[in-house]
């Protein structure tokens, strides 16, 4: 009799040991199967918010290239160029203004030209290519091309990134070809490098503006 019973008592440990076990296996398996429970998230919250990551500072000028998205509608979303004229042309929209305008502000204008056709149109401006702070330096110099003015913001930074001189370089004779607003005409202004660097008239390394053309003969 005592003997059935130790046996009895040690059928029922064995049993909880393996119950413990299994148990243990499963929720350890579980925890890595199943990750937690994320917090519900709204419906439209894959949406791209209207400015997001975009700058309410800088100003769109002509020859910037836009990435515009709008969301859920690939036919619209497409990269674009800004006209000399300064507007640019999408679907639905036709001709819009876009030069002299912020990313948020182009996103405002689009979205309410876009409600006529599109139920909450969510819009987003990112400025893929800024070529409206660009200058160009051309002639006798190892890289000619345009640059961007926050890589070269004097005649000097100009030609320091284009590279420098090539061989008979007329270093006293650079000039600089400003374009006059409006007039279809531009202003020359002179830069002698050799008097420069002897300690000449500092104010000829003029800052540079937006489709400022550096000649260097």
């Amino acid at each position: 009799m005592k003997s059935g019973a130790g046996n009895t008592v040690f059928s029922i440990a064995v049993l909880v040991a393996f119950s413990s076990c299994l148990w243990g296996q499963g929720a350890q398996g579980g925890g890595e199967q199943q990750p937690p429970a994320k917090a519900a998230v709204p419906a439209d919250a894959a949406a791209p918010a209207s400015g997001a990551a975009q700058s309410d500072t800088f100003v769109i000028g002509n020859d910037d290239v836009l990435a515009i998205s709008v969301w859920k509608e690939t036919d619209i979303s497409r990269s674009v160029p800004v006209r000399s004229d300064g507007k640019i042309s999408l679907p639905l929209v036709g001709e819009i203004q876009a030069a002299g305008l912020t990313p948020r502000q182009l996103e405002l204008d689009l979205t309410e030209k876009l409600k006529k056709y599109i139920t909450d149109p969510q819009v987003t401006v990112i400025v893929a290519e800024i070529k409206s702070r660009n200058f160009n330096i051309l002639g006798r110099v190892a890289k000619p091309g345009s640059y961007s003015l926050t890589v070269a913001p004097t005649v000097l930074d100009a030609i320091a990134a284009a590279g420098g001189f090539l061989d008979f370089a007329k270093q006293s004779s650079i000039y600089v070809l400003r374009p006059k607003s409006g007039s279809g005409k531009a202003e020359k202004i002179n830069f002698d490098y050799k008097d420069f660097i002897k300690g000449g008239k500092k104010s000829q390394n003029i800052t540079l503006e937006p489709h400022d053309t550096i000649v260097v003969p």
